[in-house]
């Protein structure tokens, strides 16, 4: 084996532990200045239309963080509207959920021979010890609360900044190599941005069309404020694989203590199913496309890293920065290996076809 070869593919893996172990410590710093940069590139496009039309710069720059602040307050009307609903049926959830308490009891006593008294007590003691918890949650809360608004208020300042200062930071990057690798980084830079743009305005395109879906499918269904669960089922979606069922999970238990009636709960199952199908085979192929070109695995792998390094804001990150990161490999010639990893699978011509035919063709 190659000694220097061995030895420079050690240097890289060391340093991607290097770059990991500052993004976790420099978490608190990293995460609003990594949404500004995100954003700003998905909302160039506004600020070069708006440019076009005989703008300046600075102010088609303040309008398209505008736009996105009412985009988000579009948004948080809605739910708010769709949430003052669902206060008003707290009444009869809390004597569902009541109902249900008092059928579990009832089978614990038949079944385990654990009398209702006896279960008080358990759940009267669990209750005293877990005030002091309970208190301190409150307290955490509160101050996450704090944070996440002025997180909120940064990120919208780094956007604005990244977008007025774009020329200024682009030249910065250029004058860091050579001038006859400029063009070639100047190339990887408008790609990264391409790619990112497409990626995230395909993927908000899918999740206002999963809104509709679910909407229909949970009003069909017969779920009380269907459109707020519609709604939050779509934004989990920017939490790949774990935010679908999350929000899923939280309309059938909605549904539950809403009605006693199981077919409410069947029917956001069935609907659940009909969108991940029409999402996966449909929506995914049609509007946002193989944009990013990464490995399944690797979609997967970079998004529980995320989440160990960044929490939620690394799982919603994590995929448009692989994706940024791939188009560096690419263009990178120490690390084209690893962008060929990254990377999904060639197939041979003559290999295309269905589906399932690809899947469960005998191998020789």
């Amino acid at each position: 084996m190659n000694i220097t070869y061995l030895n420079q593919t050690l240097r890289i893996l060391l340093l991607f532990v290097l770059v990991f172990g500052i993004l976790y410590i420099a978490s608190a710093v990293l995460i609003p200045l990594t949404f500004g940069v995100v954003l700003s590139m998905l909302l160039l496009p506004i600020c070069h239309w708006l440019q076009s039309k005989g703008m300046s710069n600075g102010f088609a720059s303040i309008l398209s963080v505008v736009v996105l602040l009412i985009v988000i307050g579009g948004l948080v009307t809605m739910l708010q509207y769709q949430l003052s609903d669902l206060v008003n049926d707290l009444g009869k959830i809390e004597e569902r959920v009541n109902s249900i308490i008092a059928g579990f009891k009832d089978y614990v006593k038949q079944h385990f021979g654990i009398s209702h008294r006896e279960q008080q007590k358990i759940i009267k003691e669990q209750q005293g010890n877990s005030m002091g918890k309970a208190a301190g949650m409150v307290t955490t809360l509160i101050g996450s609360l704090a944070g996440i608004l002025i997180d909120m208020i940064l990120v919208l300042v780094y956007t604005f900044l990244f977008i007025f200062y774009r020329g200024h930071f682009k030249k910065f990057i250029l004058r860091l190599f050579k001038p006859d690798n400029r063009k070639e980084t100047e190339a990887v830079l408008d790609n990264a941005g391409k790619v990112t743009q497409n990626y995230l305005g395909g993927l908000g395109l899918m999740i206002v069309m999963l809104w509709i879906m679910y909407g229909i499918g949970f009003t069909i269904a017969g779920v009380n404020n269907a459109l707020f669960f519609a709604v939050l089922c779509g934004i989990l979606e920017l939490v790949p694989f774990a935010g679908n069922i999350t929000g899923t999970s939280i309309t059938v238990l909605m549904a539950l203590a809403q009605s006693s009636d199981i077919t409410v709960v069947i029917g956001v199952l069935i609907t659940y199913g009909l969108v991940q199908l029409i999402q996966t085979y449909v929506l995914e192929p049609l509007v946002v496309g193989d944009r990013l070109n990464i490995n399944p695995l690797f979609t997967i792998l970079i998004i529980v890293v995320g989440e160990a390094v960044w929490g939620i804001s690394g799982m919603i990150l994590a995929v448009p920065l692989l994706g940024m990161f791939k188009i560096v490999c690419d263009h990178c010639e120490p690390l084209k290996d690893y962008a060929y990893l990254i990377g999904p699978p060639k197939e041979k011509k003559g290999e295309e076809g269905n589906f399932i035919t690809r899947m469960f063709k005998s191998g020789k």
